[in-house]
């Protein structure tokens, strides 16, 4: 808009400045090189849409199937699929090949999980055969949303009300695996299915650095109309003076004498010419506003991201993953973060669960008499000629397993019903794989979450064996014996109840509901009257587990009677075919029926620390970056896993808030406020007032719930500050956010939030930065994040790597702009000056165009991109120097304000040394012009050689074949008959003069730069020049070198 605006006003006879094609060249190369991004973009977009609609499906026409487009799909059309292909839209299952009317799918590519989910038709459609009978029936649903977790919706067949939900439906984008055909009725087609509706890309977002650089651009605008008003009214002062000359004046001449009858010529009156001068002048200083500086930052953020995607030591192998850029805006934050917002599981942990211990009835076993039991696993089929085995090895204890073999009464009943519960309360999916023994073959369960596999596995090395699911019954190996087990309800797991329960009709024609999930929510289902000594043993061991890592359930029972089945089965019914407030109606269903439960026992599951986080962890906090622990796990659990990261380490005082309302939050607050003032005092005055007080707060959702969103937030906010290390136990999503939201909204420090599931989307997109990893529970994370990788060990390349670099390079490239443009614009200023302020310009129009699209504005890019003022092992060796982004050291004020004065001192020294050298002589215009073109050219690209930190062969191509390719286009340019200046180079060049005056320009303007450079390098140096030096003098490994503090100030 800026470059469009400029060109009209040019395009007017009484403001054309320049030539109006010369005028025409930054907006048309603008357009270009948006045009030719935008047009491969969109050609890319349009070749994967036209293959995308192109594809065929099966789509009931008539009375048959046909192959369809599926971009020809609509809702209501009947589609059939065959195994292995992919869903073209959001449809309803009505019949598959299995006769219980099970199908399983494949997610990878809606949400990167690679397990197979169970989807169900009903049993009302299951039977139909849509080519032989015409089926017809409505279905009512929620409109096209985003949520792909979610779905509610009822459907009338044959006179029949029917409920359907999440488990009915198969997205667009799933794979039909394992089934042999499906057919299925579009509900939602095209754009409105919900892939497309999550289509939106990564969230836009603003780097800090630039926010910043607009402030500066800000004042560069007032600059610039400050510079148009001082020379619009020395043109009317001017014109005042000399207005009884202006008739015959030389170049100017008011009056039109060409014919008999005297005119006035091309002059508009005192008012008019003043204003048409501001208009003049601001074409003319236009580039003050560097608008090229917005397309140079993003072909370097481009090049960064080049090199950041395909820096191998942030590629992980084992899930063959490279980094992923996918916010292009925000490279340069990575250099400024002070806050890492880190959830546990997934994220500094594997999330590859594994079972270990249990507590039944109890009593512990996690005695370390175990073994894998692998050969007593194996179990016949019901024809005596297959062995089925667990496709995972799981340790078992010895006692237990004996238990487990004998009889199911007394202490061996509850065993039994334990490991029931572990094999049917959940949503696996057992699959049988092939071996090369074909008497043998694998159960490979699949599932949505890894702690149901391993529990799941746990039972089938105990001999509990799940071997078939379908919608209405599941079958389970009990030590050889299959048995069936009528599944008559399912309530699954949400984050409001924190369990989950399976309602079963047992083969001695019993129901029981299992019922498992968080020791939060299940202590308050647990019926204490029963077995309390059991119910205190269970808690102890609890503690012992979670106090050594690991993640807790706790598994519950209890017999239902008829009535209460009927009961619980009317009302399920009645909420589950509801259309609004389905939800809250089925939670309420199994609250109603998850009460008075008898405690079987607990389960302990390894999730193990990924490789690398301790030391990621230590490495982060000695750079300066305050590391906050986000988690839904135990407290106990969550500590433990700190002190293995090193997150907690023994010499820190550990401040706990555990509080069950808003008064007791607010005492705990207030004295941990005393505590840590008077510890962090103490601190200062032992360690000199570095400010590294050595203090953990850990606190639980519970507390926060009562803190956030209240005037609490002021008291947790000072507390955290004074704290090193937050942990914070038993969050829901929300409040990983609001967590987030309080340090952004009460300090100027960056924030980074890092995670790998769904509940950890609202945490990345409310941080500054957001990073994804690509781990066990899918890619929605990674679909809301800025950045993404695999290990959260990159994160220390990522920042003290890349991210220094990134802010180090852009912060230099900006202000090199700045002073760049402003050099130029202050030259051509100072010469409006001596010529009566009509805005003639000595440099041609094409040079003056040409100055910031090609002179001068490859070099800057290709330092942006690849400049390096340390090594990376540098880096990596020294975290502390980190700091010098947090504390912006490479774009401030100062800095701004000292590259200004130092821009004004070179447009002095560029416009008076040949002004002087030339005083009353007759070289023309044209002549001085190339002059000061190639000198300012030459002396910019100096100045930014004089600051390049590391050279490469395309570096020294740039910066000094921009100024060969500078005196070659003003050789071309004079040379040209029909342009002004022709042949002055070629004249003014064969002087000695010329060429001094040259040389002069480039000593006398950067010599006071080069000597202020060399004093800072040897008195004034800070960390960065001194690892600088000892890499150059190569003795970095043996130099013991001095960091700046990283909390306090610098002393530097």
């Amino acid at each position: 808009m800026y470059f469009l605006v400029i060109a009209i006003l040019n395009q007017l006879p009484q403001l054309a400045v320049f030539g109006r094609g010369a005028s025409i060249m930054p907006l048309a190369f603008v357009l270009l090189v948006t045009a030719a991004k935008d047009a491969y973009e969109d050609y890319g977009r349009h070749r994967s849409d036209k293959i995308e609609n192109g594809r065929l499906a099966c789509v009931l026409v008539g009375d048959k199937f046909r192959q369809v487009r599926w971009k020809d799909i609509r809702v209501g059309e009947i589609i059939k699929l065959s195994a292995n292909e992919t869903l073209p839209c959001d449809m309803v299952l009505l019949s598959t090949s299995d006769s219980t009317g099970v199908a399983y799918v494949q997610t990878m590519n809606l949400d990167g999980e690679s397990n197979l989910k169970t989807r169900y038709a009903k049993q009302e459609t299951q039977m139909k055969n849509p080519e032989n009978e015409k089926i017809s029936g409505l279905i009512k649903c929620d409109k096209p949303n985003r949520n792909i977790y979610g779905f509610q919706a009822n459907m009338d067949v044959d006179g029949k009300h029917i409920s359907l939900g999440p488990s009915n439906i198969i997205l667009r984008g799933c794979e039909l695996k394992n089934t042999d055909w499906a057919v299925g009725v579009a509900v939602y087609a095209g754009r409105e299915t919900k892939a497309m509706l999550n289509n939106s890309g990564a969230p836009s977002k603003r780097s800090r650095l630039e926010t910043r650089m607009n402030r500066e651009i800000i004042f560069l605008s007032l600059f610039l109309v400050a510079l148009c008003m001082v020379v619009s009214v020395c043109h009317g002062v001017w014109l005042r003076r000399h207005k009884d000359e202006l008739d015959l004046m030389q170049f100017y001449r008011k009056k039109d004498y060409s014919d008999e009858e005297i005119e006035d010529y091309k002059y508009y009156g005192w008012g008019m010419e003043i204003f048409f001068v501001f208009l003049m002048s601001v074409i003319v200083f236009q580039i003050m506003i560097p608008i090229s500086l917005y397309i140079s930052m993003e072909l370097v953020r481009l090049g960064q991201a080049f090199f950041m995607t395909r820096d191998n030591r942030m590629y992980d192998e084992a899930s063959n993953s490279r980094f992923q850029c996918r916010a292009l805006n925000i490279n340069e934050d990575l250099g400024q973060i002070k806050y890492v917002f880190s959830d546990k599981t997934g994220t500094l942990t594997e999330n590859k669960m594994e079972f270990q211990c249990a507590s039944i009835g109890g009593i512990d076993y996690s005695s370390g008499k175990a073994s894998v039991e692998y050969e007593q696993t194996g179990n016949l089929d019901r024809g005596g000629r297959l062995i089925f085995w667990p496709k995972m090895k799981v340790k078992v204890d010895l006692d237990l397993l004996n238990i487990v073999k004998g009889n199911h009464t007394g202490e061996g009943g509850l065993v039994h019903d334990f490991f029931l519960a572990l094999a049917a309360c959940n949503t696996i999916v057992p699959l049988p794989v092939e071996t090369p023994d074909p008497a043998v073959k694998l159960i490979d369960y699949q599932g949505e979450s890894p702690d149901e596999q391993a529990l799941v596995y746990a039972a089938a090395a105990y001999g509990f064996m799940l071997v078939e699911r379908t919608s209405g019954y599941i079958v389970i190996d009990i030590q050889g014996e299959r048995r069936r087990f009528n599944v008559l309800g399912l309530h699954e797991f949400d984050s409001d109840r924190k369990r989950m329960s399976v309602i079963l009709g047992c083969p001695d024609e019993t129901i029981k509901v299992f019922v498992k999930g968080a020791d939060t929510s299940m202590f308050s289902v647990i019926d204490r009257s029963l077995n309390l000594d059991m119910l205190k043993a269970t808690e102890a061991h609890l503690h012992t587990y979670s106090s050594i890592g690991l993640r807790t359930l706790v598994i519950g029972m209890r017999k239902l009677s008829s009535s209460e089945f009927e009961e619980w089965q009317s009302a399920y019914e009645s909420a589950s075919t509801a259309l609004m407030g389905r939800a809250a109606m089925l939670r309420r269903v199994a609250n109603d029926v998850e009460h008075h439960l008898t405690i079987l026992g607990a389960s302990g599951i390894e999730d193990k620390l990924q490789q690398g986080v301790p030391e990621a962890i230590e490495c982060l906090r000695t750079a300066g970056i305050k590391v906050w622990v986000l988690t839904g796990d135990k407290q106990e659990t969550a500590i433990s896993i700190g002190y293995s990261s090193k997150l907690l380490t023994s010499k820190m005082t550990q401040i706990v808030i555990n509080n069950n309302s808003r008064d007791s939050c607010r005492k705990s607050l207030q004295d941990a406020i005393l505590v840590s003032k008077k510890l962090v005092s103490h601190s200062d005055a032992t360690s000199g007032g570095s400010g590294d007080s050595q203090l953990a707060l850990i606190i639980d959702g519970t507390s926060l719930v009562y803190i956030l969103d209240s005037e609490l937030e002021n008291e947790l906010f000072e507390l955290a500050c004074n704290c090193s290390v937050i942990l914070c136990c038993r969050v829901a999503p929300l409040q990983k956010a609001g967590i987030v939201a309080l340090i952004k909204s009460r300090t100027d420090d960056m924030t980074l939030a890092i995670g790998d599931g769904a509940n950890d989307v609202s945490m990345i997109q409310m941080a500054d930065v957001g990073i994804g990893i690509s781990g066990q529970e899918g890619r929605q994370a990674v679909m809301a994040s800025d950045f993404a990788m695999g290990q959260f060990r990159f994160l220390v390349t990522l920042l003290l790597v890349h991210g220094h670099w990134n802010y180090q390079r852009m912060s230099y490239m900006i202000l090199y702009n700045f002073y760049r443009n402003a050099v130029f614009v202050l030259l051509l200023f100072w010469y409006v000056l001596f010529t009566s302020f009509t805005l003639t310009t000595a440099i041609t129009d094409w040079s003056s165009v040409l100055y910031s699209v090609i002179y001068t504005s490859v070099p800057t890019i290709i330092v942006g991109v690849l400049d390096k003022n340390l090594s990376r092992t540098s880096l990596l060796k020294h975290p502390q120097l980190y700091g010098a982004g947090q504390r912006q050291e490479s774009y401030n004020g100062k800095l701004f304000w000292a590259t200004m004065l130092d821009t004004l001192w070179q447009s002095i020294a560029a416009f008076f040394v040949p002004l002087l050298a030339y005083w009353k002589s007759d070289v023309d215009t044209s002549s001085l012009g190339d002059l000061w073109t190639l000198a300012i050219v030459s002396m910019v690209n100096i100045h930014l050689a004089m600051d390049v930190h590391r050279w490469y062969w395309i570096t020294h191509a740039a910066v000094w074949g921009s100024i060969i390719a500078t005196f070659v286009c003003v050789m071309v340019i004079d040379l040209l008959p029909f342009l002004p200046g022709y042949w002055a180079f070629f004249h003014v060049a064969k002087t000695e003069l010329f060429w001094v005056c040259f040389l002069g320009i480039i000593i006398g303007a950067l010599l006071p730069r080069f000597v202020f450079k060399v004093f800072v390098q040897y008195c004034l140096h800070n960390d960065v020049q001194i690892l600088r030096e000892a890499e150059k003098f190569g003795n970095f490994r043996d130099t013991q070198i001095e960091m700046n503090h990283i909390v306090g100030p610098s002393h530097r």
